[in-house]
């Protein structure tokens, strides 16, 4: 898979005589948040018909995503962070992926001015997927008539998106994201495909569970978490082997309740993972986050997170 970042690199790739995309391609457009059973079916058509029309798949994001950038910390958290979103679509074997960063400058296009410069000249698309409901431009000028209009003239082809359902409902980032904050770990696994997952890397903290006595992988977070509160987890480190614990995701209210946080307890652990990158599989929720009067209160109550955890794991395993 290629990662192209900016509509620079773009044209500058297009105008090689290698480029990938010197007879086209077929695309899709979206935040694939989640990269869910609905974003896969949407990644399928792409695939499907760029085989048969011999062509690379393409997914266009954008960094921050559309609704961060007007909404800013009022927008909703994210169900996957940018580096494992690319791993998702490495991993539903796209051939290339298109980070636009989403600005000023690129918020004011008009919406021909982004079929010409990003889909035409940039892409040179000759087939486009995207839902039926698709507003693109200043002012959302753009939709999917108009982009079938050009493409009769520009020589591209538009589909709709397929809709997928479950229980009668569309499966949706915002109907996962729903569930997890409802604790219905369960059936978001069921709309995601997989379990839910958090990979990041292993940072510094403040070394507050080291001094109770539960010491804590911090995991740096970039954006708000869709998740909050106390969760029993299993890990994976970068060796491969796979660990069980517990986990704290949120605002940390009796310590800190300003800068989001995943922290993780292995049970039976010895050793350091800074630096390391893991993935925590979030299993089962235990309780919701809560500011504590005192440290002391705190460190009783991790102490009965604990024995929860250890319970749950001995009935599930």
């Amino acid at each position: 898979m290629r990662l192209i970042r900016s509509l620079t690199n773009l044209k500058m790739l297009s105008r090689q005589v290698d480029s990938p995309l010197a007879e086209g391609c077929v695309a899709t457009i979206g935040n694939f948040d989640g990269v869910h059973l609905g974003h896969q079916t949407i990644i399928d058509q792409v695939k499907s018909k760029a085989r048969a029309l011999n062509l690379p798949s393409v997914v266009m994001v954008f960094e921050p995503q559309p609704r961060e950038f007007f909404q800013g910390m009022e927008a909703p958290p994210r169900l996957m962070g940018f580096r494992q979103k690319l791993e998702a679509l490495l991993a539903a074997d796209i051939d290339i992926v298109l980070c636009l960063k989403f600005d000023e400058t690129f918020r004011s296009y008009s919406a021909m001015g982004f079929i010409d410069d990003v889909l035409i000249d940039g892409l040179a698309v000759r087939h486009l997927v995207v839902g039926d409901d698709f507003r693109f431009g200043c002012d959302r000028a753009g939709d999917f008539a108009l982009l079938e209009k050009v493409g009769r003239t520009a020589g591209f082809s538009v589909e709709n998106t397929r809709t997928v359902t479950v229980a009668g409902e569309r499966i949706s980032s915002t109907r996962i994201r729903n569930l997890m904050l409802e604790d219905r770990l369960e059936k978001a696994e069921s709309l995601l495909g997989r379990p839910y997952r958090i990979r990041g890397r292993v940072v510094y903290g403040r070394q507050l569970g080291r001094r109770i006595g539960s010491p804590t992988a911090n995991v740096l977070l970039r954006q708000m978490p869709a998740l909050r509160g106390v969760y029993v987890v299993s890990v994976t480190l970068e060796n491969g082997t796979t660990q069980d614990g517990i986990a704290n995701i949120g605002l940390r209210p009796t310590v800190d309740g300003k800068q989001p946080a995943l922290e993780v307890h292995l049970f039976d652990f010895t050793g350091t993972l800074y630096g390391q990158h893991i993935d925590v599989v979030f299993r089962h929720g235990l309780r919701d986050e809560e500011k504590f009067d005192s440290i002391d209160a705190l460190k009783a109550q991790i102490a009965r997170d604990f024995d929860a955890a250890r319970a749950w794991l001995a009935e599930h395993h």
